[in-house]
C-alpha cells in the first residue's frame, strides 16, 4: 500500500506518465498497444500494479520494471485495447437468454414454432417460456405470428416470446387465459393489441399492451438471478466487454452485489433504473454516479416510443408500409408534460436522466425536454442520453452536440434493421438512421453500445458495423446509408472512452493510461489493419479485469 501512495504522489505532482518506483504485478509485453489516449496513442508494453495501469511505453523500458514475482503476459505481438464498455445492456435478461429458448435465426414460422415445442417438451410442465428474440422480417413475407402457430405445441406451457427488439411478443392461448385477456379489452396508452378480421386478439401484444401479461408471469428467484448474472459475466468477459450500462438493472442490484462480495463478478456494472422510481432514489440522497468502481448507481431511463420493427416508433410522418399509423408515443410519455417533470426533478438532485428514443418526433420531443430542463436548473455536470437516437432529421441531429446530449447507440441495429428500414419508412427518411458520422462531426460524444439480448453482446460486429454499414442480407455490400460510415479509430474510441464518459468514468477507465483501471483485451486479429469486413471475425484471446485474468481462450 505504501509503495502505491507514494508512486500515485510521484505522478501526480510530476505528471510523469509512469510509476518508476513501483515493482509490476504483471506486465503485458510484445504486444501492439492502441490505448486510446492521445497523449500517448501506441506502446508496446503495459506495466500494472494492483487494479491499475502504473507505466505504458516499449518493451525494455517496461520490461526492467519486472520484479521475480512479476507475471509476464507475451501477447506475442496482438493487438491490445482497453475493455470494451457497452452503454446500453439489459444484463440479467442476457443472462437468462443464454439458457432460453432461442428464436433469433428462425428462418421461417414453421422453424419458429417448432423451436419453441422442441423447447418446451424438455420444460417441466407449467413453466413459462419466455424471452426467445423472434424476428419476423426474416420469415417470407413477413406475417407476424399468432397463438395459432404455437397452441398445438404448448398446450402444458404459457408462453410469452418477444421480438427481438422487445417491444413487441407473442403470447400463446395458456398466456392469454392466466391473463384474462379477452376480445373486449381496449388498447391501453402507449400500446397495441394486434386483432384478426373478427377483432379477435391475435396473440400479439406491443409495448403497453404487454404489461398484463408480464404481471401474471412468476418472478424469478434469487438464486435463479444470481445464476443468470454469473453466467452474463462470464460470457461479456469471453467477449472482452469490462464494463456495462445495466438499463433494467431494477431491483437486481442486490444480486451483483451478492457475486461481488464473493469475487464472481466479472463485469463492471453501471445499475440504471426506471425513472419512474426517480423519486425512491431521491429520497436517499443519492447522486449520480454513486458506488465503487465495480458496481454504481445515479442513472434513470425513461421511455418516449416502442421501435422501427413492432412499428410503435413515433414518427412525424405514417409508416410508409403500414399508412394508419404513426407509432405510438409511450405511456411514460402521457398525460403531456409529465415526462419533463420528471426529468426536472431527477435532474435537479443531481441523477443522470437517458429516454430511449426511436422515431424522429420522440427524438425532437426528448430533445426539447432536455432542453428545457437544462434551462430552468441551470449549469450542472449532467450529461443527458438518449438512448437509441435512431432516426434523426438533420435540424436534431445538431442539436445532439449542440445541447451536449450524448446519443447511446448501437450499429448492430443499422445493418439489422437496414434490411427492411427502407420499406417501412421509405428511403428519404432512412438517410438519418443510426447517422454515425453526421452525429459525430455535430460534436457529439458518441457511446457504442449492444442492447444485448435484442442484439448480440460482441464488440467485434459492432464494431465491424459501423465501420462497413453492410447489411446482414447482405444487399449493401458497400454500405446501408454509407456516408454514415466511421473509422475504426472512432468506433473503437465509442465503446471505450465515449462509453465511460456517458457513466461519468473517463477519469477512471476507457485509456490504457497511467492510473487507469487495468481492464484490458488482447484481440487475435489487428482490426485497424485487416479489411474491415474481416472484424466481424476478430476473436477475444484474453481479458483482464483488475489486473487479472478473468477469461483465457
Amino acid at each position: 500500500m505504501r509503495k502505491w501512495f507514494v508512486a500515485a504522489l510521484v505522478v501526480i505532482s510530476s505528471g510523469i506518465s509512469s510509476f518508476a518506483a513501483i515493482t509490476p504485478d504483471v506486465i503485458v509485453f510484445n504486444a501492439t498497444v492502441r490505448t486510446m489516449d492521445p497523449k500517448q496513442p501506441h506502446a508496446q508494453a503495459i506495466a500494472i500494479y494492483g487494479n491499475k495501469i502504473v507505466s505504458v511505453g516499449d518493451n525494455p523500458t517496461i520490461l526492467r520494471m519486472a520484479g521475480a514475482n512479476t507475471r509476464k503476459i507475451d501477447a506475442q505481438k496482438k493487438l491490445v485495447l482497453p475493455g470494451f464498455n457497452d452503454s446500453h445492456v439489459h444484463f440479467m435478461d442476457g443472462g437468462f437468454s443464454l439458457s432460453n429458448v432461442d428464436l433469433r435465426d428462425a428462418k421461417t414460422p414453421e422453424e419458429f414454432a417448432k423451436r419453441i415445442g422442441d423447447f418446451a417438451r424438455k420444460q417441466p410442465k407449467g413453466r413459462w417460456i419466455v424471452e426467445g428474440g423472434w424476428d419476423h422480417e426474416k420469415w417470407p413475407g413477413t406475417p407476424l405470428p399468432t397463438k395459432e402457430m404455437i397452441d398445438a405445441v404448448t398446450p402444458d406451457h404459457p408462453v410469452f416470446v418477444n421480438r427481438t427488439d422487445g417491444h413487441m411478443a407473442l403470447a400463446n392461448s395458456l398466456a392469454m387465459k392466466l391473463a384474462g385477456i379477452s376480445s373486449e379489452m381496449k388498447d391501453p396508452p402507449g400500446g397495441s393489441i394486434v386483432r384478426d378480421a373478427k377483432g379477435e386478439p391475435t396473440g400479439v401484444f406491443k409495448d403497453a399492451a404487454m404489461d398484463p401479461i408480464w404481471k401474471v408471469i412468476p418472478a424469478k428467484s434469487f438464486e435463479e438471478k444470481v445464476e443468470a448474472a454469473r453466467a452474463g459475466s462470464q460470457y461479456a468477459a469471453s467477449l472482452g466487454v469490462t464494463s456495462v450500462q445495466d438499463m433494467s438493472a431494477g431491483t437486481d442490484l442486490s444480486v451483483y452485489q451478492y457475486l461481488l462480495e464473493r469475487g464472481e463478478l466479472k463485469t463492471r456494472i453501471y445499475a440504471v433504473r426506471s425513472i419512474l422510481s426517480w423519486e425512491t432514489l431521491q429520497r436517499t440522497g443519492v447522486r449520480a454516479p454513486f458506488g465503487n468502481d465495480m458496481l454504481r448507481i445515479g442513472g434513470l431511463k425513461g421511455f418516449a416510443d416502442g421501435s422501427l420493427g413492432s412499428t410503435t416508433a413515433l414518427f412525424f410522418e405514417p409508416y410508409n408500409d403500414e399508412p394508419t399509423t404513426r407509432g405510438l408515443l409511450g405511456d411514460q410519455m402521457q398525460p403531456e408534460g409529465i415526462m419533463l417533470k420528471r426529468t426536472l426533478g431527477a435532474d435537479k438532485v443531481g441523477l443522470q436522466v437517458m429516454i430511449h428514443a426511436i422515431g424522429d418526433e420522440a427524438n425532437k420531443q426528448v430533445l426539447d425536454i432536455f432542453k428545457q430542463a437544462a434551462e430552468l436548473n441551470g449549469e450542472r455536470k449532467r450529461r443527458f442520453r438518449i438512448e437509441h437516437a435512431q432516426h434523426l432529421r438533420p435540424s436534431e441531429i445538431v442539436r445532439f452536440g449542440s445541447q451536449k446530449v450524448v446519443p447511446s447507440m448501437q450499429p448492430y441495429h443499422a445493418i439489422d434493421d437496414g434490411r427492411w428500414c427502407d420499406r417501412r419508412i421509405g428511403a428519404e427518411r432512412s438517410k438519418g438512421t443510426y447517422p454515425f458520422r453526421s452525429l459525430l462531426d455535430s460534436g457529439a460524444i458518441l457511446a457504442f453500445g449492444t442492447d444485448w439480448t435484442v442484439a448480440p453482446l460482441d464488440p467485434m460486429i459492432s464494431v465491424y458495423a459501423a465501420v462497413t454499414r453492410r447489411t446482414l442480407d447482405g444487399k449493401h455490400p458497400d454500405g446501408w446509408v454509407p456516408e454514415e460510415k466511421i473509422t475504426v479509430e472512432e468506433a473503437v474510441r465509442c465503446y471505450t472512452v465515449n462509453s465511460a464518459y456517458a457513466e461519468f468514468a473517463e477519469n477512471v477507465k476507457g485509456t490504457i493510461a497511467p492510473g487507469k483501471l487495468a481492464d484490458i483485451v488482447i484481440l487475435d486479429k489487428n482490426i485497424f489493419e485487416i479489411d474491415p469486413v474481416e472484424i466481424e471475425n476478430a476473436k477475444v484471446v484474453l481479458t483482464l479485469l483488475d489486473g487479472k485474468v478473468v477469461y483465457e481462450k
